[in-house]
């Protein structure tokens, strides 16, 4: 197993978003291996995708690696029990940001990382990143096909709108004034 995915299993195995995303995904169809990887490519442009690891969360949690990679990047496939496809690929300062976010840490300033999501997102909340559904007072969106920009100092996400309901057909800050603020940038 490579050495970043035994850390994302780490924060994966104690993050309640996984361990929902676990239980939602063991009611869902199963995919194959060959599906997932896939689905997990086609999150980013082909040649990012072809060179990436790709792994996958286990209705436990845990993360298996489906395909070693040589890019830097990490992919992972739609998950089937989310309304919408969703799968993404990241770099490493993103895998950073990532384990931060889903063991409720404060990720590094100043680590810039960049997502594709090339096949859109599912519907998501804007003012709480660990919201799971819509509920009174929290701002659920749609978005389509995007990339994010993680890490960065908070003077760069300032240049940007940070509505609650934000129009996401342009540049917007998701998450505005959490440690996991970043920028959504529609490519469509």
């Amino acid at each position: 197993m490579c050495k970043h995915m035994s850390t994302l299993g780490a924060f994966a195995a104690i993050s309640l978003a996984a361990l929902v995303q676990a239980e939602e995904m063991a009611k869902a169809p199963a995919m194959t291996d060959e599906a997932m990887i896939t689905s997990a490519m086609a999150a980013a442009p082909a040649r990012v995708g072809a060179g990436a690891t790709i792994v996958a969360m286990s209705a436990d949690g845990k993360m298996r690696t489906l395909r070693e990679g040589k890019n830097g990047f990490t992919c992972m496939p739609d998950n089937p029990a989310t309304p919408g496809p969703d799968p993404m690929c990241m770099d490493a300062a993103a895998m950073v940001w990532a384990h931060a976010w889903i063991g409720h840490q404060t990720p590094p300033k100043g680590k810039i990382g960049f997502i594709y999501m090339l096949k859109g997102g599912t519907d998501a909340n804007n003012t709480d990143p660990y919201a799971t559904q819509p509920a009174t007072g929290n701002q659920w969106l749609q978005t389509g096909p995007h990339v994010m920009i993680v890490g960065a100092d908070d003077a760069f996400y300032d240049m940007y709108p940070k509505s609650a309901d934000p129009d996401t057909s342009v540049p917007y800050i998701m998450w505005p004034g959490t440690p996991y603020q970043h920028l959504m940038a529609p490519v469509e």
